[in-house]
């Protein structure tokens, strides 16, 4: 291994890991800097649920290499709320029970989060293409969908 000082910019804050270039992005995210909220899944980005955002846009962290993100604003679940407060997606996720075992909801919420950030206009289409790709083997879907609903509601009002 060819360890070297790669710097990240996460959640507003400039970290500094030794790791070598080729490492995948999850593996420094939750074993180097301790952000969890990202979950190795398949390893093969087939499933999303190791996805982050990397200057807004949703991005899956489990084959990527570290190395491809200095320079760029990471942001985890664990960066979404603000203040304390939940971020829309994490809170429509709990009112509205979108989850079961939780693996998967982590990258659902950041798709989520991202698509809605950058859509000009959300809809339920465009919410339900942002999740494609994202698996979740607990059977949560038709729960994520009254989530989606509710923020493409909330988006429509203005709120």
């Amino acid at each position: 291994m060819n360890a070297c000082r790669v710097v990240l910019s996460v959640n507003g804050s400039v970290c500094e890991v030794e790791a070598d270039p080729a490492t995948p992005l999850i593996y420094v995210l939750r074993n180097e800097l301790g952000l969890v909220g990202a979950k190795l899944g398949c390893g093969l980005e087939q499933c999303g649920a190791c996805a982050v955002m990397a200057d807004g846009g949703k991005v899956l962290s489990c084959v990527r290499a570290v190395s491809e993100f200095e320079g760029r604003a990471l942001t985890t679940v664990e960066g979404l709320a603000g203040g304390g407060d939940l971020n829309p997606v994490q809170r429509a996720f709990l009112e509205t029970g979108a989850a079961q075992c939780g693996y998967c909801t982590s990258g659902l919420v950041v798709a989520l989060t991202a698509y809605l950030e950058a859509a000009e206009r959300p809809d339920r289409r465009g919410a339900v293409e942002a999740l494609e790709g994202h698996l979740c083997r607990c059977g949560a879907h038709a729960d994520v969908l009254r989530a989606v609903e509710r923020l493409v509601a909330e988006a429509a009002d203005g709120g």
